[in-house]
């Protein structure tokens, strides 16, 4: 079986700054060593899961963080960015069995997590896709159920596990810690990467128990926070500009929210 982990740091126990976050800063040489430890709690687990194939997408900024000398032979790591619209599943294609999301966050706009955001750290309000305010997760869990491929475990903050236990209470979810304001409640390092091996070696997989039913209709909402942004938005192709700050988007086939979200809200 084929597993494929989107592998972000927002969501990494511990992580509460920006300055953490960012390579090359020394703030956050032992979160992205975290990191790592996390993604390799994952693939411990899923290869004893039977899952023989692995395929990392570093997910974060440049999308060069993880050492790949880390990781068993049967593991690829995709680093940087190619442009793909698919972004931090870009990679990803029908022969894989099912998607992971380790280190992810809650959405921008809420107040869950210190590093709240969508795609775009400085630029966006937040992405509300059919009335719901959308993360990083419900937008690339689409693009999962879009190319027949179920999520079937999520680590990260509190408030992102709850969204994903609403959207589909099948898939395991692990939480790393709580947002308070700026501050962060944090799990134990060491718990974290137990908690990781455990939930993912109870996992019993069956793709039509994860598979959740992608929409048949999606009505985007995008809100920037500069006004001149979305006016600029307005002109995408089949895009309006409903009031200052927002744009709205129709359309019947996700791969083009995909794409719409690669020309405008890319970092």
């Amino acid at each position: 079986m084929k597993l494929f982990i989107s592998a972000d740091i927002e969501g990494v126990t511990g992580v509460t700054s920006w300055s953490e976050t960012t390579l090359g800063k020394s703030d956050a040489t032992p979160f992205i060593k975290q990191m790592e430890k996390e993604v390799s709690a994952v693939i411990e687990s899923a290869y004893e899961k039977g899952f023989t194939e692995v395929v990392i997408k570093d997910a974060h900024d440049t999308g060069r963080n993880l050492d790949i000398n880390l990781f068993p032979e049967h593991v690829n790591v995709i680093r940087g960015w190619s442009g793909h619209p698919l972004s931090m599943i870009e990679g990803i294609d029908n022969s894989f069995d099912a998607i992971a999301f380790i280190g992810y966050h809650s959405a921008a706009s809420k107040g869950t997590s210190p590093l709240s955001h969508t795609l775009h750290v400085s630029k966006l309000n937040s992405i509300i896709i059919n009335g719901e305010l959308a993360s990083e997760f419900l937008i690339f869990y689409y693009a999962g159920l879009y190319l027949g491929i179920p999520t079937v475990f999520v680590s990260g903050d509190k408030g992102l596990c709850e969204e994903v236990n609403r959207v589909n209470d099948n898939i395991i979810t692990v939480s790393t810690k709580e947002g308070m304001g700026k501050a962060t409640i944090n799990e134990n390092p060491k718990k974290v990467l137990n908690n990781v091996k455990d939930a993912f070696g109870g996992l019993v997989f069956s793709k039509d128990r994860f598979m959740g039913k992608l929409p048949e209709f999606f009505d985007v909402e995008i809100s920037f926070k500069n006004p001149s942004l979305a006016y600029w938005a307005g002109f995408y192709p089949g895009a309006e500009q409903i009031n200052d700050t927002t744009i709205k988007y129709n359309t019947k086939n996700y791969m083009d929210v995909l794409t719409l979200f690669s020309f405008l809200v890319k970092e």
